[in-house]
């Protein structure tokens, strides 16, 4: 009997990530607007009732391809915030590992960077970037701790300026007129914004 229900619980687990997969590349592949339970079920090669059973309607779908995206997201990120380092060497690691998830998995950064318009889709999405950019908002508290970062400046607040610039930034290489910049170009102005911002950052005993 256990074997039994451990094969039924691997095999609903099995549906379950293929139909979120389906979703997934349908998004990728033709956005938002194309997922449909139908077109996920064709592709899945599954019934419309197992996506029911597995996961849910759209919206579920919606939410549990964005928590899948920001798993990935979460994998780049804690490496950087949990390698020891003085505060900016952190923040540095931070923006860099960003950048290479937005690079390396461009179809879960733009979920994440630009939601589908989905009321649960929108404040599961919105719960997970906070919860990542709380972990931002503590390195620069490790800074203030330290007396190398400025005291003056929330850190929730920074955490937030900051992650909605480096969207900005790399938002650029999707654009479609000529301000739409190549890679190179853009890990020129990462540079330069990330430089601009820990000089900013530090104290003034620490210049």
């Amino acid at each position: 009997m256990p074997t039994s229900e451990t094969r039924t619980q691997r095999r609903a687990a099995a549906n379950r990530r293929s139909v979120i997969d389906a979703a997934r590349e349908i998004i990728a592949t033709h956005g938002t607007e194309a997922l449909t339970l139908e077109a996920v079920a064709e592709r899945a090669d599954v019934a419309i009732q197992t996506i029911y059973n597995r996961v849910g309607g759209r919206s579920a779908l919606l939410v549990a391809v964005a928590e899948l995206a920001m798993e990935e997201n979460r994998a780049y990120m804690d490496a950087a915030y949990a390698t020891p380092g003085r505060p900016e060497e952190r923040l540095l690691r931070a923006a860099a590992e960003y950048v290479r998830f937005a690079r390396e998995r461009p179809h879960e950064f733009q979920i994440l960077a630009n939601p589908p318009h989905e009321p649960e889709t929108l404040e599961r999405i919105a719960d997970l970037t906070r919860e990542q950019n709380a972990k931002l908002a503590d390195v620069f508290r490790d800074g203030i701790a330290s007396g190398t970062a400025r005291a003056d400046l929330d850190p929730d607040r920074l955490a937030t300026a900051l992650w909605a610039s480096l969207n900005g930034l790399l938002s650029l290489t999707s654009r479609t007129d000529t301000l739409r910049v190549d890679h190179d170009e853009l890990d020129v102005l990462v540079a330069t914004f990330t430089a601009a911002v820990t000089d900013g950052l530090r104290a003034p005993t620490a210049q």
